[in-house]
Parts: C-alpha cells; sequence; structure tokens
C-alpha cells in the first residue's frame, strides 16, 4: 500500500493563485475525499497529486519520493487518475482502450501487440466489462463508459487511484454502482484513493477521512463523522443545513438554504 503526502503546497495558474499551502497526508489503503465549493481548489489539488500541475511551491511524494523526480512513466506505475471527462473515443473498443492503461508498463512498443496481458485482463474482470470488451465504447450507456473508465485507470496497476468527480452526469443508482465498486476495489486490491465528490452525503458514507478546502486552504479534515456539520456546511459551502445520522449509523446532510454569511 502506498502513502501519498502534499507538503506545504501552493498552485495556481499565471497570477492566479489556487493552492495556498496545502498539506494533505493520504495513508496507505486510505479512501481520503476532498470536499469545497466551485473554485476552492479541489481539482488543482488532484491534479497536483497526480503529477499532472507543477506546484510553484511545496512537494508532492509517494512513498517518500519526490513526483519532481520521477519520469512521468514512473509516476503513471505509481498513481492513475481517472478524470472528468475523456476525449471522444470513436472506433475504439473497450478492450482497446482499456489496453492504453499498460502504456507504463509495456513502453510505446509494447502497446502495439494486440495480445492482453493479466492486468488488462483483471481490470475487465473486476469491473465488469469483459462482456462488452469487443464493443465500441461509443455505443456504451454513461454508466457502462464510467466503468469502462475506470478499467483503464486499473489497467495501470497502480497503488494509488485519483477519482475526479467520478459520478458526474450518472444516474443515483449508477453513481452507487460505481462508488460500491471503487470501494470493493480499494479493499481487494490495497488501493489507495483520492476523490473529490460534490454529494456529501456519498463522500460522508464512502471515505475513510474528508479534507474540506476553502479559499485554497484546509478548512477541516478528518473522519467524517468529525468534520462534517452545520458548521461545516456554513462555512465551506455557504448553505444553511444540518447533518444527522440515520437508522443505519450513516451520517445525512440535508440543505435549508442559502447562508447570509460565508
Amino acid at each position: 500500500m502506498s502513502e501519498l503526502r502534499a507538503e506545504g503546497v501552493w498552485a495556481g495558474f499565471g497570477s492566479k493563485v489556487v493552492l495556498r499551502g496545502v498539506d494533505v497526508v493520504v495513508r496507505g489503503g486510505e479512501w481520503v475525499t476532498l470536499l469545497g465549493c466551485n473554485g476552492s481548489g479541489k481539482t488543482t489539488m488532484l491534479r497536483v497529486l497526480a503529477g499532472l500541475h507543477t506546484p510553484d511551491q511545496g512537494r508532492v511524494l509517494v512513498d517518500g519520493e519526490q513526483l519532481a523526480h520521477l519520469r512521468r512513466r514512473a509516476v503513471a506505475r505509481r498513481i492513475a487518475l481517472l478524470p472528468q471527462t475523456m476525449p471522444p473515443l470513436s472506433g475504439l473498443t473497450v478492450r482497446q482502450l482499456v489496453r492504453q492503461g499498460r502504456y507504463a508498463a509495456r513502453g510505446p512498443l509494447g502497446m502495439l501487440t494486440e495480445a492482453d496481458d493479466d492486468e488488462v485482463r483483471a481490470a475487465l474482470r473486476d469491473t465488469g466489462t469483459q462482456d462488452w470488451a469487443d464493443s465500441p465504447v461509443g455505443q456504451l450507456s454513461g454508466g457502462q463508459r464510467q466503468r469502462v473508465r475506470l478499467a483503464l485507470a486499473l489497467a495501470q496497476d497502480a497503488p494509488v487511484l485519483l477519482l475526479d468527480e467520478p459520478t458526474t452526469y450518472l444516474d443515483v443508482r449508477h453513481q452507487l454502482e460505481v462508488l460500491d465498486l471503487v470501494r470493493r476495489l480499494q479493499h481487494e486490491r490495497s488501493l489507495t484513493v483520492v476523490a473529490v465528490l460534490h454529494d456529501l452525503t456519498q463522500a460522508v458514507r464512502y471515505s475513510d477521512r474528508v479534507v474540506a478546502l476553502r479559499d485554497g486552504r484546509v478548512h477541516a479534515e478528518g473522519v467524517p463523522q468529525d468534520v462534517v456539520d452545520a458548521a461545516l456546511l456554513r462555512e465551506v459551502y455557504g448553505v444553511r443545513g444540518r447533518v444527522w445520522q440515520d437508522e443505519l449509523g450513516g451520517l445525512v446532510c440535508t440543505f435549508d438554504g442559502v447562508s447570509e454569511t460565508d
């Protein structure tokens, strides 16, 4: 199991500062969800953790090694990212797409072979996509395509999995199917997971810990039961609401309106 750590990260775009001295530690095998309203820095933080955005200050380490000192393929062997969106995939079958996840391990010449390796077969099997393996990706439903994209990330066989709003555009049933699948794979593969989720009830249900960002800084962090409350809804999201425990012991967030003060 791999540990992912960000230390004193400042990052932005040109003169725009997005992250302001962020420290995040994700222990091996843990699921941490980044919370916050739009513009709080969640996606930028995820891209920094993936090695896709170089911080202006601070550093990111995976198992004690700085990402900045690793080649791109070496990073890809350790960290897989499921982004919010992907470019059009017309003409590719599910199997052909999932094979692309093996680039870091097989290199450009290895990608020319048509043979599946154990990791591709395992990714198709574990995500339940093997029955569609020879179907064009463009013909699949939204929920099916999201499973295929997850299979693509799993084919990297990386111990760290980053998810940027993995339930976007999915109905409630498919949202839960995807999150249940990620949680099962987290345990079966001993994955370290970092996710960005907008649905607070889902975030507190699936996460081992949450990190709430506000204005590019860590506002609160900890286990959901200790962190997610009415004060966090008001201070991070600017809404009035309540957080209560249902009969199964899970936390539920309900919203009463926009807060008059941030």
